[in-house]
């Protein structure tokens, strides 16, 4: 399975982006719950939002509730990450995951796949 991020750039603060992952060959995520990271300069890796395999169930970090959403079609094996009202300390490279089981969650080690990322600037 490959995992491609992309729709990082530069944005200043306040503003949005919209980050997509296609994973392939197609369908090979739709059973699987999918994750957002991100690492900034310096810092550990750390967890962003996860979707379970339906896109019924979500979960964010606290830093990013209200201003972050996570959505997948699972028909174009596609999870977005829509990034609203963003802050300076939102600036990281952001990476795509796909979880082992169809429930997702916060703990990286149970991720088996991961994208290369797609840098995101926020400017203030």
């Amino acid at each position: 399975v490959q995992l491609q991020a992309s729709g990082g750039g530069l944005v200043q603060a306040g503003g949005s982006l919209r980050l997509s992952c296609a994973a392939s060959p197609k369908r090979t995520s739709s059973n699987n719950a999918m994750g957002w990271f991100r690492q900034a300069p310096g810092k550990a890796r750390e967890f962003v939002a996860s979707i379970n395999w339906r896109g019924d169930s979500t979960s964010y970090a606290d830093s990013v509730k209200g201003r972050f959403t996570i959505s997948r079609d699972n028909a174009q094996s596609t999870v977005f990450l829509q990034m609203n009202s963003l802050k300076s300390d939102d600036t990281a490279v952001y990476y795509c995951a796909q979880h082992l089981s169809s429930y997702g969650g916060a703990d990286s080690s149970r991720y088996r796949y991961w994208g290369r990322g797609t840098l995101v600037t926020v400017s203030s």
